[in-house]
């Protein structure tokens, strides 16, 4: 008769089990044959697995038909995976598994919230009380929550404000509360799934198509889902957005682009990006510049494209060394790449 407990064990956790008990020398064989994806899964159930009672890790191996008994019981943890991960797999493929199943970085629950993409976060939480989201808030670096705050919905924030405002000490229990919810519910999820937002990745793909072809992909993804369409057009940094710049940051880029390159760019931009450029250049220059660009007649879009394209990724290089500052694409706040 197979044993109650058992009975509730999914089908990845009794296989955890199963590999916490025959250890490292008799598994090795099989964490070999894993793919990485099964790693991961198999991971993950030993990371959450907790206690198992060795009367349930016998009848286990009974139902394993592996005829081998159990001296005691098991306990699954982050740690006592990772200790036997690492002496069977390499070191990088043994992180990489673990970074993904403990979700962002960070010593406490609270740590790790304080790594989670904003717009990530803020998604879960306009979905929970808006008590509980203000505990949350109280918890994570002020930064952080600043960011979430200005993601959520405007008259759901305010609620979110006006409870904080309120509260005081926050008891332990309701605390504790929060955090093992938070764990199960949020966390679980954010480590199988990507920790950074999927728009962001779009967007950023993207930005490297030809014109005709980014074009066709918006159109498409539009007909599909407009508000993601909406969402990767604001993320998407292009060379027309270059006309945001700076005078400074604009002389900057200038001295540390090839002349020829930008010369083809700006055969392919508005007027109002390539006065941007010309008024930022002495009057020779800018004379130079123009008598090339003439010189050259017709351009091919894809050469005049992959022009623009070095020059976006010459800009935000340049951003990232803090040399220039790049504005979003809406002309809202400074957003430095």
């Amino acid at each position: 008769m197979k044993h109650p407990e058992l009975a509730k064990m999914s089908g990845p956790h009794k296989a955890a089990a199963f590999m916490l008990a025959i250890g490292e020398d008799y598994g090795r064989p099989i964490w070999e044959q894993l793919s990485d994806d099964e790693v991961k899964e198999l991971s993950q159930a030993m990371a959450s697995l907790g206690s198992v009672n060795s009367k349930v890790v016998e009848k286990l191996f009974i139902e394993f038909t592996s005829g081998v008994s159990t001296t005691g019981s098991l306990q699954g943890s982050f740690d006592s995976t990772e200790r036997l991960l690492r002496k069977i797999l390499p070191p990088d493929r043994v992180s990489s598994v673990m970074e993904e199943i403990r979700g962002p970085a960070g010593r406490t629950m609270w740590d790790k919230l304080g790594n989670v993409n904003e717009v990530v976060l803020a998604n879960y939480l306009k979905n929970e009380y808006p008590q509980t989201v203000a505990v949350v808030l109280q918890k994570i670096r002020p930064e952080h929550a600043s960011r979430v705050l200005g993601v959520l919905p405007e008259d759901f924030a305010m609620e979110v404000v006006m409870r904080m405002l309120r509260m005081e000490s926050v008891q332990k229990d309701i605390l504790d509360k929060v955090e093992q919810t938070l764990r199960i519910e949020f966390m679980n999820n954010l480590a199988r799934t990507s920790q950074r937002d999927s728009h962001e990745t779009i967007a950023e793909i993207f930005n490297y198509l030809d014109r005709s072809t980014e074009t066709r992909f918006l159109t498409a993804l539009e007909d599909r889902n407009r508000e993601s369409a909406e969402k990767v057009r604001a993320l998407m940094f292009t060379f027309e957005d270059l006309g945001e710049l700076d005078p400074q940051s604009v002389q900057t880029l200038l001295r540390n682009v090839d002349k020829d390159r930008l010369a083809i760019a700006l055969k392919g931009a508005s007027d109002g990006v390539r006065d941007l450029f010309f008024s930022n250049m002495s009057e020779r220059a800018a004379k130079i510049l123009r008598e090339d660009m003439e010189a050259m007649g017709p351009v091919r879009l894809r050469d005049v494209d992959e022009a623009q394209v070095e020059m976006v990724n010459k800009a935000k290089d340049l951003a990232e060394t803090g040399e220039i500052i790049l504005a979003d694409n809406k002309g809202e706040d400074e957003l430095v790449y």
